[in-house]
């Protein structure tokens, strides 16, 4: 099955796959019976420092995503996040949601292509 992304503020949301929420916090205005999530799993989202630095700047997207590839490949939960996509990939779509507003230069973007690459 697929591994799709999704901005946590769209409407209509796909609600046919397994959520997860891929941010460090909490999206602003949503309820958690509005994000209808399976499951958040913050600890796999950039540091504080590196989201910080990026600042959703596109320019600064490609040094973006090749330090916070290095952040996931150091992460000591990376390889449960990773079982855990696995697994409900076997049931059907796993849709990683993000709050945002640039829908081509974020992390789930990253984390979407680094899945796929397995």
């Amino acid at each position: 099955m697929a591994i799709k992304i999704e901005r946590i503020y769209t409407k209509p949301a796909d609600l046919s796959g397994y959520r997860i929420l891929v941010d460090r916090v909490w999206p602003r205005g949503i309820s958690k019976e509005k994000a209808a999530l399976d499951d958040w799993f913050k600890t796999i989202a950039p540091t504080k420092e590196l989201r910080q630095w990026f600042n959703h700047e596109p320019e600064k997207f490609p040094a973006f995503k090749t330090r916070y590839l290095a952040e996931i490949k150091a992460n000591p939960d990376r390889a449960a996040f990773e079982q855990l996509v696995a697994d409900h990939a076997k049931d059907g779509d796993v849709i990683l949601l993000y709050g945002a507003k640039d829908e081509t230069h974020n992390q789930a973007v990253v984390l979407q292509e680094y899945l796929t690459g397995l």
